[in-house]
């Protein structure tokens, strides 16, 4: 298959990019930057803004699927920013994809769109959406997925979501080295009773969701399309206890220092406050929704997914944390 995948030099898309080019599709690699090393495995490359309509109803198309991971992530910032790279851009490609009459198109979503800031336990898709957001990127996140799977038509475009939880591996640029630099500095404290269990998922695992999903779509659409998908290790960990072991793998104390939930909260509404009326565009100390995700359960059932699109985890949690020790044991992460 000829498959474009949208975000293709980030830490998820360029996996997706390597694990179609590994086992034989042609792939069309589409973001705002130069990505030589996937260019040098295979991927043609294109380069610009999917804000720009035109540039999207011009250059999404003459493939067979799309795999649209491109997305502004984060629990700061303006909403307007937000709307335009997460809700206006998949709006794009949605309306690419029908004029071009591609029959395929896999949308990265994230659990988030369902938390409320309360526990979630075991959780399957029938979560409603929350009716108040704590931030823009899961209120902006859910107006996209929502848009992406209500295109879904049979017989001419077949459209799923899918929602991997806290994405990590050995070249991770974000979620991993931010833990560690965090608690590197002493400013990682455990929040609550320090006992939730969360759902994570390596890249790998992650990618090979995308790829289960494209074909999917295209073998069963009646039974995969117009659906989203929580995508998990199928193995819920303690969460501090998970985040002490990456901290121990980095070479840096395990977070020990702890605070309340509820001061936690209020800290983070308070932070909010005071960075809303300064004006200030860099991310506050903590927010209600780190808060919240800090100290709340969040592990799901992947049922669907596995029953639906043929998911399974192709490594262990086990085998991924051994592969961080070995690659950090010569370099270390960095912010």
């Amino acid at each position: 298959m000829r498959i474009l995948v949208t975000g293709c030099g980030g830490f998820l898309g360029s996996e997706i990019v390597r694990q179609l080019i590994a086992r034989g599709d042609c792939v069309v690699g589409l973001a705002r930057g130069d990505y030589p090393y996937l260019c040098s495995l295979g991927m043609e490359p294109r380069r610009g803004d999917l804000t720009d309509r035109g540039f999207v109803l011009q250059t999404v198309r003459d493939v067979d699927a799309v795999v649209h991971t491109a997305a502004l992530a984060g629990v700061w910032g303006p909403r307007d920013r937000f709307y335009a790279v997460n809700v206006s851009a998949t709006e794009h490609v949605i309306e690419a994809c029908r004029g071009a009459g591609i029959a395929t198109l896999v949308f990265t979503s994230s659990p988030s769109v369902t938390f409320s800031g309360r526990d979630q336990c075991h959780v399957d898709e029938s979560a409603a959406y929350p009716v108040r957001w704590m931030c823009a990127y899961p209120e902006t996140k859910a107006i996209a997925e929502r848009a992406v799977l209500a295109a879904h038509t049979p017989g001419k475009l077949h459209t799923c979501a899918l929602r991997p939880h806290l994405i990590w591996g050995e070249d991770d640029p974000h979620l991993l080295p931010r833990i560690v630099d965090r608690a590197r500095r002493g400013r990682l404290p455990i929040i609550g009773p320090g006992t939730n269990r969360v759902d994570t998922v390596h890249v790998i695992n992650a990618a090979a969701a995308h790829l289960d999903a494209i074909d999917a779509l295209q073998e069963r659409p009646q039974t995969a399309g117009g659906r989203p998908y929580f995508i998990a290790q199928d193995d819920p960990v303690d969460c501090w206890e998970w985040i002490g072991t990456v901290c121990e793998i980095a070479g840096v104390p395990r977070p020990s220092r702890r605070i309340g939930f509820r001061a936690a909260y209020l800290v983070g509404a308070g932070c909010e406050l005071l960075y809303r009326v300064a004006g200030r565009q860099a991310e506050p100390p903590m927010t209600r929704f780190v808060a919240c995700q800090l100290a709340r359960h969040h592990y799901f059932d992947t049922t669907a997914s596995r029953e639906r699109l043929g998911y399974r985890p192709r490594i262990s949690m086990k085998q991924g944390l051994d592969r961080l020790r070995r690659a950090w044991a010569t370099q270390p992460p960095t912010v």
